[in-house]
């Protein structure tokens, strides 16, 4: 799903999309551990990750998410990363 319109909230299976097309072979599991649609947490296992800095792997799962932050799609994103 395409969404075009800054603010629009982008849903859970979106962002699992475009995490795992930007990361090809990632397995990405997406929590609403407060159960507000807005608080979210991305949980990604990707053998990319191996030898990279923690740094490194959350700019390599931005740059998969693109320009939904700088839009405001999404709010509040805690990411996890784990190298298989």
């Amino acid at each position: 799903m395409k969404h075009d319109f800054e603010g629009t909230p982008l849903s859970k299976e979106d962002i699992k999309s475009l995490i795992e097309k930007g990361l090809e072979g990632s397995v990405v599991d997406i929590l609403d551990p407060r159960d507000d649609g807005v608080h979210l947490q991305a949980i990604i296992k990707y053998k990319g990750f191996k030898d990279k800095s923690l740094i490194e792997q959350h700019r390599m799962v931005y740059k998969a998410l693109g320009e939904s932050f700088n839009k405001e799609q999404i709010h509040a994103l805690s990411i996890v990363t784990k190298s298989e």
